[in-house]
């Protein structure tokens, strides 16, 4: 049934009170587990001192996170901040090359940072798929794309080519990874869209303009080459009326939860928790139930920070970049969980729409579904690991169509038919909650580990059942029917707006 079905105010109030109540109830095992735990040998790798006037340990287990705001901080606000600064005078002085300002200044970040044998290698990549786009084949441009792909992802090629790198340094290999994986997926676009649109005659230098943007150099987003070309090439892009005021938003937001995610990591330890798999399983049920949730909002949060500092430069440099992704609490459907919003625009558009088309028969869904975790499980790095992560998901995307298309058979059909609109909703709703679980076990494999995801399935769906189990399910679908409500909400103000444009 539609979503625009409402429910009793009084029924959606009780649904917010249980979750708030479970919610409040589950993080205050998480902190008390943080406390006893605080200084268990396990644990003292990961939980360190931290900020001296909360007079806690913190958790910093995840080092990326912590490069990117200690010790690369300075260094990441400088390029950033150097970029913004030239891109002003250029827009001022001589708006008509901002786009190759642009290029100039990323090559030089990538040099003064990896060294000039890694832009060398980079080049050679562009090259080599510009060259490839001359033939418009598109299966051709594809396949040297992978090739290349794979190149940064298996040995012995990607050893040979971490060599062009100029001394060692904290994210060495990620700014490595991120750059040429990056570069892979830019040169490949272009040569797509080459290939699509060959009446364009798109040139080498219109490559290394999209390719050396800096703020989508290393960790993206990634937006096709035919909409940032068309975005970059306004020699007088004019501003939306509030576009600053809403850029000043987005800025301060991705500080405010800067500092937000660290004062937790003061408090809960989720990244650490999980590594002590002993300490873990003494854990109450509604605090491991919490902690596999976090680790899967907390690996948004990170997205979502670190997608909002890079979109708001582009933002400054009048682009439209990526969206972060769709919080990971609003989803309970496959087909819209992804924690890189630009990866997944370009393997939707040149890849899983490609084959799938509109995504409602069985066979060409398993196709299209099977050859996009292909490439995502060498984009991610081949091992068992996203191997498992890739089938579940792709597994779980499959079968949400084939429970749609039972859904649809006529005996079940005429059973939903026959119930109203918001007993459907209900209805759906139950399943939408054994999805969202789903979701979260599917994906705290990668995310964590495979031993930590089998000590939560065995204690939330076997040891737990039934009385933990349905209570998590309960829970979550109280969850699911108050986005359920959200979207709702919203669907209606968008029709509102729409009516109120619509000439009379």
């Amino acid at each position: 049934m539609g979503i625009k079905t409402a429910l009793p105010a009084a029924e959606v109030g009780l649904y917010s009170l249980v979750l708030s109540g479970a919610l409040a109830y589950a993080g205050r095992g998480l902190l008390e587990a943080s406390q006893d735990g605080a200084h268990r040998k396990a644990f003292r790798e990961s939980v360190r001192p931290g900020w001296e006037y909360i007079g806690r340990k913190m958790d910093v287990a995840d080092f990326e996170w912590v490069m990117w705001f200690t010790s690369f901080r300075n260094v990441i606000v400088f390029a950033l901040s150097g970029h913004v600064l030239f891109a002003k005078l250029c827009t001022m002085v001589a708006p008509q090359l901002r786009s190759w300002m642009y290029a100039v200044y990323g090559a030089l970040a990538v040099v003064g940072t990896m060294g000039p044998w890694y832009l060398l290698l980079l080049l050679g990549h562009c090259v080599g798929l510009y060259m490839v786009s001359l033939l418009g084949q598109p299966w051709l441009c594809l396949g040297l794309g992978l090739a290349s792909l794979a190149s940064f992802k298996l040995d012995p090629l990607i050893s040979w080519q971490s060599g062009f790198v100029t001394g060692t340094f904290d994210l060495q290999e990620v700014l490595f990874h991120g750059g040429s994986g990056f570069t892979v997926l830019r040169c490949t676009s272009f040569a797509l869209e080459s290939c699509a649109h060959p009446d364009r005659r798109y040139s080498l230098a219109d490559l290394l303009k999209y390719n050396f943007y800096l703020p989508f150099f290393f960790f993206g987003p990634i937006m096709t080459f035919d909409r940032f070309h068309a975005q970059v090439s306004q020699v007088e892009p004019v501003r939306r009326e509030g576009e600053l005021w809403r850029i000043r938003a987005q800025a301060g937001l991705s500080v405010v939860a800067i500092v937000a995610v660290d004062i937790f990591f003061h408090f809960f330890y989720i990244l650490t928790i999980p590594s002590d798999l002993k300490f873990a399983n003494r854990l109450p049920d509604s605090a491991l139930a919490g902690l596999a949730y976090s680790n899967l909002v907390y690996d948004w949060v990170k997205a979502a920070v670190l997608f909002g500092v890079v979109n708001t430069v582009a933002r400054l440099d009048h682009l439209d970049p990526p969206q972060p992704p769709k919080c990971i609490t609003a989803l309970y459907v496959f087909a819209e969980t992804h924690f890189d919003r630009g990866i997944n625009d370009w393997l939707c558009k040149y890849v899983y729409d490609h084959i799938g088309g509109e995504h409602s028969s069985v066979i060409p869904e398993l196709g299209a579904t099977v050859a996009t975790f292909a490439i995502t499980t060498l984009w991610l790095g081949p091992c068992d690991i996203v191997y498992l992560w890739s089938c579940l998901n792709c597994f779980g995307l499959n079968f949400e169509l084939w429970v749609q298309k039972l859904a649809e058979w006529g005996p079940l059909a005429h059973i939903e038919a026959s119930l109203s609109e918001q007993m459907s909703r209900r209805v759906r709703a139950i399943f939408g909650a054994m999805n969202f679980w789903a979701i979260i076990m599917y994906n705290l494999v990668s995310l964590n580990s495979r031993e930590f995801t089998e000590l939560v399935a065995q204690r939330l769906l076997l040891r737990g059942f039934p009385q933990t189990t349905l209570a998590v399910l309960f829970v979550t679908y109280c969850g699911v029917q108050l986005v359920k409500e959200r979207e709702r909400t919203l669907a209606l103000e968008e029709e509102q707006k729409q009516d109120k444009e619509k000439p009379e």
